[in-house]
């Protein structure tokens, strides 16, 4: 089977690191997905282990589609009955790019109208739509249709464990990505002194335990009439691979009570509650005796400050804690644009997204452990 993993902007080589690492090799990126064969033990398993990858989709077909005829008898000549019920509730999700076809939502009609039709020709009943879900997908670009299954249902950064709202927080699979790109490991100290609801600190353990992030949550397509029983011994699998030994001081502090509580009850609920060390404190008082050690931040950034002085002092005041360990290492995501003259030229830059807002994620590597010391 053809999968898709559609990944956000800027998180593409981390997703492909993570599947090499789970044994897929190289796989290519192609307009925001990245493409790779496999079987329903590969639906299950990325779906419960992949942690910066946004979704994985299932390839039902690819065809020309310049007209709405073409792109009906191209949907139709899917075998959609081996994968739908008559119960099935079919949710379209449709894309346009450089296509005749940039009418999506009547693109979206003519799919779910297709799908439907090759159902009753291959004797479904009347539909009622009460039963699993199944959200096709359908991209169009350049006149060429890709239509595919979404096996996950709701997105994979929904780990499950952030139940409590707080302001601008960062989507997980993003805090997943921005642990992976660090050099952060097991043995090394970590730090968020801006955590909020807790993501960042809460994506570090996860990722030191070796905890799948989808451990807690449920997937669309076990309710597929085709898809066999694969899930719970893919669990029973990530299991049997949680590290279970002492790790490094996770650290995560706030000046806001109500983010330490948040951030509390969701390491609770994620299951690593006793590996992060939470702290009421300011960002700008942060210390270690630590030589080395991983420094991973999403700052406030204008909108949840109102002075622009404010915000450049909080800034000033972080960027002197950071500097006084110089061999320790940062990863700060934000959108405030005085923050390299603030904060001092990054070793490198990426561009991401938070929650749409174009931001800027800085990497500060610091002096690079000595042979024989603790790092």
């Amino acid at each position: 089977m053809r999968l898709y993993i559609p990944v956000a902007t800027g998180i593409e080589a981390s997703v492909k690191r993570e599947l090499s690492r789970l044994g897929y090799g190289e796989a290519p990126a192609i307009r925001g997905r990245i493409a790779l064969e496999g079987g329903w033990e590969d639906v299950a398993r990325l779906n419960l282990r992949l942690r910066a990858g946004e979704r994985v989709l299932l390839g039902m077909g690819e065809f020309p589609a310049p007209t709405f005829d073409d792109l009906f008898a191209g949907v139709r000549a899917l075998p959609w009955e081996e994968f739908l019920t008559p119960h099935a509730r079919i949710l379209i999700d449709g894309k346009s790019f450089q296509s005749r076809l940039m009418a999506i939502k009547a693109a979206g009609g003519v799919v779910k109208k297709a799908i439907l039709t090759r159902l009753k020709e291959h004797g479904a009943p009347q539909f009622d739509e009460k039963g699993e879900r199944a959200i096709v997908g359908v991209s169009i670009f350049g006149d060429v249709a890709t239509v595919t299954l979404d096996t996950s249902g709701d997105g994979l950064h929904k780990r499950g464990y952030r139940v409590l709202t707080y302001d601008a927080p960062l989507r997980e699979t993003t805090a997943a990505a921005i642990v992976e790109d660090s050099f952060y490991g097991r043995e090394r100290v970590f730090c968020d002194p801006f955590c909020g609801s807790g993501t960042l600190a809460i994506e570090a353990a996860l990722y030191a335990r070796n905890i799948a992030p989808g451990a807690m949550r449920t997937f669309d397509f076990t309710a597929w009439k085709c898809a066999p029983p694969v899930l719970a011994r893919e669990r029973e699998a990530a299991k049997e691979e949680v590290f279970r030994g002492e790790l490094a001081p996770i650290f995560a502090g706030d000046i806001s009570p109500r983010a330490i509580s948040v951030a509390k009850e969701h390491a609770m609920r994620a299951g690593v509650a006793g590996d992060i060390r939470f702290s009421l404190a300011d960002a700008g008082d942060f210390t270690s005796v630590e030589k080395y050690g991983v420094l991973a931040a999403n700052p406030p950034y204008g909108e949840r400050l109102g002075e622009k002085r404010e915000l450049s002092s909080l800034y000033k005041k972080f960027s002197r804690a950071f500097h006084a360990l110089p061999a320790w290492s940062a990863y700060v995501i934000t959108a405030y644009p005085e923050f390299e003259r603030i904060f001092g030229r990054a070793t490198r830059r990426r561009i991401l997204y938070n929650a749409n807002i174009r931001c800027g994620l800085y990497f500060y590597f610091g002096e690079k452990p000595k042979e024989g010391d603790k790092r």
